[in-house]
This record gives structure tokens, sequence and C-alpha cells, in this order.
């Protein structure tokens, strides 16, 4: 179930630790998040460390659909509704700039960028002008698309123009190339500013994590702030050039983009740990819709989801000063990465960030999803399992699809034999 992404891209190799050294900003996890984290601390002329604790981008980024844009679903209206249009603006204006970002750094590195049309689809006109009336509230130039070319009836689509699409494997072997990395290289412990690892130590003025999820329990309260959701991916032969990037704005909707002669069309989400739609929901779409099509690779990944729909991004929490983190995308890594790294930069360096207010971990944690996220480790943590998860302890589901133990309360996996997939667990199950 290797990604397409995995499949054809050749990424450079680090040595694994094994001394104690000292370094002014360590970077704990080498996904693309910890690695812009780590280019723009050099480019600062930071002195800085990566410590991966498998291989580089070897967890959610090889999985991404790899969309580079500001539009991450109808999120501008809910954010007005939520908060304020001072706040949606704001969240706009930071994935705008990431992108700009992108698009500077890809003119000089072949990754398979390409600018295209984003749209979010949906059956609700209602919606839709909503969340035009709010971006052009804004001054964006965001456009109704009233027609497309996906093989089902939709009410249309709000669209933007000038987003992109890329090869994040590419992409990373570039930038990672003159990094300090260290590979296979866990790091088993925080003391203070010091992280230990199996075979040294780095002691950091700074620490950054972006393990995707934050694996400290004691700082933040992650464990009740965030849960986790699985979606599947089918790269498809003689499907269909749908010309754009789309995702409809309901719940268990369908994404499509094209990759060369591919199509990926994406879906058949739910929280981890529990039943949903997967591959089969994807293949039944595609028979139906594409009887040509070939599966030529299939895979899936999973994302943090915050309480509020905002990222954590900034000090990991209000008792720790020198130790920030980069997590809670809500499945749009891509671009979030980017705005992660240039915040968490700027932190590091001490400096005023015009976004790190609006992506705090601290702000208030009084939503709806913080009672269904205590809700579900109650009943996991209550549940009769031999199959516990060493994370918090909450009884493990059996995932049939994908062959593998899956925790309902925080999205740590295991294989069936009981060996790590996905965090916030840091090690094995243990045997019986």
């Amino acid at each position: 179930m290797d990604s397409l992404w995995t499949e054809t891209a050749q990424l450079p190799s680090f040595p694994q630790l094994h001394s104690d050294i000292k370094t002014d900003a360590l970077v704990i996890g080498g996904g693309l998040a910890g690695l812009l984290c780590a280019y723009k601390l050099k480019q600062a002329g930071i002195d800085h460390v990566v410590l991966e604790a498998s291989r580089i981008c070897g967890g959610i980024t090889k999985n991404t659909t790899a969309k580079i844009t500001s539009q991450h679903g109808m999120i501008y209206s809910k954010l007005t509704t939520r908060f304020s249009p001072e706040l949606a603006e704001l969240y706009l204006r930071a994935n705008e700039e990431a992108l700009g970002e992108y698009t500077a750094l890809c003119a000089h590195i072949a990754c398979g960028f390409e600018s295209k049309d984003s749209l979010v689809y949906s059956n609700s006109p209602g919606a839709l002008n909503q969340e035009l009336r709010t971006l052009h509230r804004f001054g964006f130039d965001a456009e109704f698309a009233i027609s497309n070319p996906l093989p089902m009836p939709t009410a249309g689509a709000v669209l933007f123009h000038n987003q992109a699409q890329f090869h994040p494997l590419e992409f990373a072997a570039e930038i990672a190339k003159d990094l300090h990395i260290y590979e296979h290289t866990p790091v088993r412990e925080l003391a203070g500013c010091t992280a230990v690892t199996d075979h040294g130590r780095v002691s950091a003025d700074k620490i950054i994590v972006a393990t995707h999820f934050p694996f400290l329990n004691k700082h933040g309260l992650y464990f009740l702030k965030m849960y986790q959701q699985r979606s599947y991916v089918l790269a498809l032969e003689n499907a269909q050039d749908v010309g754009g990037m789309y995702i409809g704005a309901e719940d268990n909707s369908l994404s499509f983009r094209n990759y060369g002669n591919l199509l990926l069309l994406g879906g058949g989400g739910h929280r981890t740990g529990k039943q949903g739609g997967n591959w089969a929901e994807l293949e039944q779409f595609a028979q139906q819709h594409y009887p040509e099509a070939k599966t030529v690779y299939r895979w899936a990944t999973q994302d943090c989801m915050t309480l509020d729909g905002l990222p954590y991004i900034g000090q990991y929490s209000k008792n720790t000063p020198n130790l920030f983190v980069a997590t809670g995308f809500n499945k749009w890594g891509m671009t979030i990465s980017m705005a992660a790294a240039n915040i968490l930069c700027d932190l590091v360096k001490e400096k005023q960030n015009p976004y790190a207010d609006l992506f705090s971990p601290s702000r208030s944690m009084l939503h709806k999803q913080l009672l269904v996220n205590a809700g579900e480790t109650t009943v996991n943590l209550l549940s009769f399992s031999k199959k516990r998860c060493p994370h918090l302890g909450c009884a493990l589901k059996w995932n049939a699809q994908e062959h593998s133990w899956d925790c309902p309360c925080h999205g740590s996996r295991f294989t069936k034999s009981g060996k790590l997939i996905d965090n916030p667990a840091t090690g094995d199950l243990k045997k019986p």
C-alpha cells in the first residue's frame, strides 16, 4: 500500500545519532513540517538539528494528496461565524502567504509543481453563497462555478484561482539535502531542553515538536484537544482529467486531482478506530463512473483534527517557554506546514509574528468537540480488550480493511503483530 509519491521519488538518507551534541534549535520529526522548520532556521542562520524516528517523510507526508491551497473546504464562513471576520481573514492571509512561498521555491525545484484552480463543490446553494459572500467581504477574488467536469451532480462550487499541486517527496528531497538531520533516532524522553535518544543526547536552546501528534502528555492536553481521522486514496489510470483540484464541502465527500495521466480519487474517511467507507467506497464510485479505469496505487493516511478547525502552532503550553509545537493541520498539511515553519522560526528568534495568536495552542478549549473527544476516551478506557494502546491505555479496535490495531481515542495504530505504525504512541504493543 505504498503511495504514488513513495514509488516515484528518491529521498536522501541520513546517519543515526551516535554522540552527544548541542544545537541552537532542535526539531523533532522529519515530515514536511519539520523539514520546513529546519529549512527556515537554516536560512535565518540558526544552528539546527532534526531528529527523525524512522526515515524523513516516512509518516503522514508520504500519503498526502499534495494540494497547496488556501481553500480548506468552506472554512471562511465557518471561522467568521465561530470567531470573527477578522480572524477568518487572518487565516486566509497566512495560507495565501504560504502558497506564495511554495510558488517561489518550486520555481527552482523539479517537483511537478503546477498552478491549478481549486474548487469546493456542494449540493447546498446557500452554503456556497455564504462562503462567497464571506470571501468577497475580504476582497478575495473567489468565483462561483456553476458547472464542473465531475461525474455526479452538484449545485456548483466555490473557485479559487492560482492554487497549486506538486510531488511532495521530490520537494522534500531537495529542501532536506543540506539540513542537519539524523534518521532512525527516536526521542525517548525530553529532560528540560535535552532530548534523550538511544545513542546520544541533543541539548538545545529551543525545541520544536513536529511529530504529527505531539508525544508529550504532561503539557498542552493534546490528548483532549485532538482526534485523528483516516482517509483513503486510489490512483486511477484511464479515468478523467478533472482539470483542477476538487473537494466536497459535506462530510465524507470525495476529493479529485490529477497527477500526470492518473486521477487521484480520495475519500472513504472515518475517525481512526471506527468503521468507514475505506477503499471500498472509492472502488464502488470508480466502477460506477470510471468503468474503464484501473487502480495502479492505493494508500491511506490520517490527520489530526482540532477542536475548533484551526491548527495548533506555537508554544507547546503556557509553561514551556522554550518548547514549541506544530500539529492539528485538519487535512491541509501542505500549506499549513509552510505557515507553521514561518511562525515557529520567528518564535525561535523571539520575534513577533502576526499569526502567532491566531494559531496559539493555549487558546480556549471550550468547543463541542471537546466533549466528544472526552467521551470517546472514557468509553474506550472502560472497554474490555486484551489489546491496549500504550499511549494512555485505550482499548484497540481491529481494522479489517487495513489489518491493523487502531486506537479510537487518539489514533495510534499497530500492525497485527503489534509493531507501531502511527503515533502518538511511542512504542510497540507489549507481548502477552
